[in-house]
């Protein structure tokens, strides 16, 4: 079954919104692809509404990792997973998400974007 974003179909008292039309090819949603930790980089070009393009990690070797002593960026080679909050799992599968705390060459830092979304890992030291 396709993950459709568009509008639900139930009121907020639990009654029913009836549809004015059908769904649009433009609300479809798409699933999860986890960001893993990997020796080699893996990015995917998915093409989205207006003809523009996404660009989706698939598979990360470096991070960007920010540095507020310094206050410089540095690139910096991904060791592992530390934790993740989002789930306990991902930390042991090596699963990137915003929030986790990964292991680099530099130290430990926290991802500040959504890899999956900007197709970069960026994150800051902790």
């Amino acid at each position: 079954m396709a993950i459709w974003q568009g509008r639900s179909l139930k009121k907020s008292s639990g009654g029913k919104i009836r549809k004015a039309r059908k769904k649009r090819k433009y609300e479809l949603g798409r699933g999860y692809i986890p960001v893993r930790v990997s020796k080699r980089e893996r990015r995917k070009l998915i093409r989205v509404r207006g003809g523009n393009l996404k660009v989706r990690l698939v598979e990360a070797t470096y991070a960007n990792v920010f540095d507020p002593k310094t206050r410089k960026v540095k690139k910096a080679k991904i060791l592992g997973v530390e934790e993740n909050p989002a789930n306990p799992h991902f930390a042991r599968r090596n699963i990137i998400t915003k929030g986790a705390t990964i292991n680099t060459e530099l130290g430990k830092a926290k991802v500040t974007n959504r890899p999956g979304q900007d197709g970069v890992v960026n994150a800051i030291l902790v």
